[in-house]
């Protein structure tokens, strides 16, 4: 299979995927660039392919590259967390997509309804489901834990998660069973998982990234105000 590698420099970092006749996956318009004969294909998807990709605002084409050589990711501030699947089936954050081996099926999962209006994405919140035997790559925001959990069950604060196994229960809810109390308490809603499985979370930012998000966050307030 192909070898992935996450490579840092001055704080960035990038992946950079070594081919040997293999195909991988890639995010739409997440190539910096490629050494030696790869191929990129970018397939037009299937009538159902494009209505899901429509529904959800996700990428229509993932391109795949083919063939021998090295081929490198666009870089960023963020982290790019490499993991195995080894048969399993996860459900990744939306957004969090990033790259996987060309054996590893892409889809789209959607979440129960109450959960999506809860989570801010509206009646529809979709998510990218992978399975299959391989290698994935996701992005974070900041170094990932993986949480194991047997018959257990995790109670998440804040945007921290960034994929978890299929065979976890999974809902939005409040921190308190009232309204008040979740106001009094200072949390609001929290990501509950139940059952056995993995997730995968980043709980604490890289500075360089919560400084940009703080100054992006800074600018649109001066641009309303204005």
């Amino acid at each position: 299979m192909a070898i992935f590698e996450v490579i840092e420099n001055e704080g960035v970092r990038l992946v950079k995927i070594t081919l040997n006749q293999e195909t991988v996956r890639a995010e739409s318009g997440a190539l910096y660039y490629m050494r030696g004969p790869i191929t990129m294909e970018s397939k037009a998807p299937s009538v159902g392919g494009f209505l899901k990709a429509m529904a959800t605002g996700e990428t229509i084409f993932r391109p795949t590259y083919t063939g021998s050589g090295e081929l490198y990711l666009e870089p960023n501030f963020t982290n790019f967390h490499v993991f195995e699947l080894g048969g399993q089936e996860w459900i990744l954050e939306r957004g969090a997509y990033w790259a996987s081996d060309g054996s590893i099926e892409v889809d789209v999962h959607r979440d129960s309804t109450m959960t999506s209006l809860l989570s801010g994405q509206g009646f529809l919140n979709f998510q990218t489901k992978v399975k299959g035997f391989g290698k994935v790559v996701v992005v974070a925001q900041g170094d990932v834990q993986e949480m194991v959990l047997t018959n257990d069950r995790l109670v998440v604060d804040g945007t921290f998660v960034v994929a978890r196994t299929g065979g976890l229960k999974y809902r939005i809810e409040r921190a308190t069973k009232s309204l008040l109390g979740s106001m009094s308490s200072g949390e609001g809603l929290t990501s509950t998982f139940e059952g056995t499985g993995k997730v995968l979370i980043a709980p604490i930012p890289y500075w360089r990234l919560r400084m940009i998000s703080t100054w992006s966050a800074f600018m649109s307030s001066t641009q309303q105000h204005k």
